[in-house]
């Protein structure tokens, strides 16, 4: 994928060299509080992460969870992007990033241009979104963004989530 860019950031393929950033952001109160303990307690661990999940699914679909840095900088300040579940007939879109950088609009301007991106690329109708319902700023950048919530749902591992789709046509 060639990088994607906004007026403040580029949007790019993660690489090893980014576990620090991922071992950072996935010990963050709000990660561990909304998404859950990946058990990345160390650099080393989150370099097999990206390996393992990270770069198997840019291998397996083409897409996957993008570092987000500030263009200026290229400070690394978290990540967005898509990724098939085996349980969604569609992509969802993700995103995080360091408690810093949140509600400064740098979800909703990186989730616009994966969105188009995906639009322009991907031969999907639509795209998924699913957060804790007790994460209301995710649960309200999705619908900045234009994703409908549709229902609750309980995620392979237990947890209970509010469903969103967006059609890529709207």
């Amino acid at each position: 994928m060639q990088p994607l860019t906004t007026s403040r950031t580029t949007i790019r393929e993660i690489q090893l060299s980014d576990a620090p950033l991922i071992y950072e952001q996935m010990n963050t109160p709000e990660w561990l509080r909304n998404i859950g303990d990946r058990n990345i307690h160390s650099v080393d661990l989150a370099k097999e992460y990206i390996q393992k999940n990270l770069l198997s699914s840019y291998n397996k679909f083409g897409f996957g969870m993008w570092l987000v840095q500030i263009t200026e900088t290229h400070k690394p300040i978290g990540t967005c992007g898509l990724l098939q579940r085996e349980y969604l007939p569609i992509p969802d879109i993700g995103f995080a990033f360091l408690p810093e950088y949140i509600g400064k609009g740098f979800g909703r301007e990186s989730a616009e241009a994966v969105m188009h991106w995906a639009s322009e690329n991907l031969k999907t109708v639509a795209i998924a979104g699913f957060t804790n319902p007790e994460n209301q700023a995710s649960v309200k950048l999705l619908g900045k963004l234009g994703f409908k919530e549709l229902r609750k749902m309980t995620l392979p591992n237990g947890a209970e989530v509010t469903y969103f789709e967006r059609s890529l046509d709207s």
